[in-house]
């Protein structure tokens, strides 16, 4: 499974390194990062479908997570991308607003790994 990760924190990425190793490790899961909403939709356009899920923060400068999620519902019709969104703030206007503009899912920070690999083990 390919999952793209879009946050602008970039320690992320490190933290998604370490909970999720042994998956790595037997290529079970590959990681790509983007740091920023623009980011992600140039590594989009450039790997034309090589995303199956997308976690994206809500809370980025520059392009919101709720900007990305709009542009990707928008363009990747086929096969779409399950988009995760997260944010720190589990407040309703954001959680409602991701559904309304697609997203397959919704988590708070701090992530809890353990849940979100049980989500993945179900889309596999």
């Amino acid at each position: 499974m390919h999952i793209l990760v879009v946050d602008d924190e970039r320690d992320v990425q490190i933290l998604f390194e370490q909970r999720f190793r042994k998956e790595i490790k037997n290529n079970e899961i590959e990681f790509a990062f983007a740091f920023s909403g623009e980011e992600a939709l140039q590594y989009l356009n450039q790997h034309d479908h090589g995303a199956v899920l997308i976690l994206s923060d809500i809370n980025m400068p520059g392009m919101s997570g709720l900007e990305l999620l709009r542009h990707i519902k928008e363009k990747y019709h086929t096969p779409p991308p399950l988009v995760m969104m997260i944010t720190a703030y589990g407040d309703a206007e954001n959680y409602n607003t991701a559904m309304r503009l697609g997203a397959d899912d919704f988590l708070t920070k701090p992530v809890e790994f353990n849940v979100l690999k049980e989500k993945l083990k179900a889309i596999q």
